[in-house]
């Protein structure tokens, strides 16, 4: 089979070269290119500046953290020692797999309620589908409040319950509102066609609308699933088990001191184990999941958030 023949400009380009510039676009000056180059510098060096500083001081023996008085900025030896302590057993544990387990099961739950919500109100007949989104873009505006929202979940019986941890922030209005946008942009005869053929509503979403919707869902699902994990405010206010406490919440009782997770407290008091090493392991394993997914729902977070912001 004969290709078709390849531009002369794009002739021996690599692949992760930059795509040729407009004929109506100037090129831009040496000057342009050093200020952007020295402003995207800074910016990183600012994110990845304290990253580095976290990391290091999780690793450093306690006598470099005593030399240093606080945090360290030039490693000078390497430990895991806090690593192995709190992945050894004991509360910190729990709080990871308590974290994890919410995540996987309100990000599943979040996004089942969502995408059936935005596929229901981009269809323009469906039932009362105005009416619905009126009131949804209300709850954006005007909120109960804490307590009346707090006296509702003891009502139900969640307080104490994993269900508190999930139930109360399931829906994000702007997430269904950036999927029912996502969906109205999808080409109308592509469904008229299906529905000519036979399929319901469930075989369109299932096998038509989803598979379209890769990008924007990616996006969702991450900002879901990071929701999750970083999730603190109702552990603290629903539950007063400390077993059920998610890590985010250990993390913060560890940073503020107020009491120590079970099975650290005799490596601390020994000087085995420094404080400040044990926070900025649990920081670390705080940030982990994010910063390794994040990578690969990136490729799709501009498509993703723009078509689904701007279409419909």
């Amino acid at each position: 089979m004969v290709g078709r023949p390849v531009p002369e400009g794009v002739r021996g380009r690599s692949r992760w070269a930059a795509p040729p510039r407009p004929v109506w676009e100037e090129e831009p000056a040496k000057a342009g290119l050093a200020a952007k180059g020295l402003v995207l510098g800074i910016a990183c060096f600012a994110v990845l500046f304290p990253l580095w500083i976290v990391i290091v001081t999780s690793l450093s023996p306690k006598k470099v953290i005593d030399d240093t008085g606080g945090l360290v900025v030039i490693p000078k030896g390497i430990t895991f020692v806090a690593y192995q302590e709190l992945l050894g057993g004991g509360q910190v544990q729990r709080a990871a797999l308590v974290s994890i387990g919410v995540t996987l099961v309100g990000t599943l739950f979040s996004m089942t309620v969502s995408v059936l919500c935005a596929y229901g109100l981009s269809r323009r007949d469906s039932l009362g589908h105005r009416w619905i989104l009126m009131t949804l873009l209300a709850t954006m505006f005007f909120g109960a409040g804490l307590i009346p929202t707090y006296l509702l979940v003891q009502a139900l019986g969640l307080t104490d319950t994993y269900l508190a941890l999930i139930l109360p922030s399931a829906v994000s209005v702007f997430n269904i509102l950036v999927l029912r946008g996502f969906f109205m942009g999808i080409s109308p005869e592509l469904v008229d066609s299906a529905r000519i053929d036979g399929a319901g509503d469930w075989r369109i979403l299932w096998r038509i609308v989803l598979p379209l919707s890769r990008a924007v869902l990616a996006v969702i699902t991450l900002f879901y699933a990071v929701g999750y994990w970083s999730a603190w405010f109702n552990a603290s206010i629903y539950l007063t088990d400390q077993k059920m406490m998610p890590l985010q919440n250990v993390m913060i009782q560890l940073v503020q001191k107020q009491e120590r997770p079970v099975g650290l407290s005799a490596q601390i008091n020994t000087g085995q184990l420094s404080p400040l090493a044990v926070q900025m392991a649990v920081m670390v394993l705080a940030l982990l999941p994010v910063a390794v997914l994040s990578p690969f729902v990136q490729k799709h977070f501009r498509k993703g958030m723009l078509t689904g912001a701007v279409k419909g």
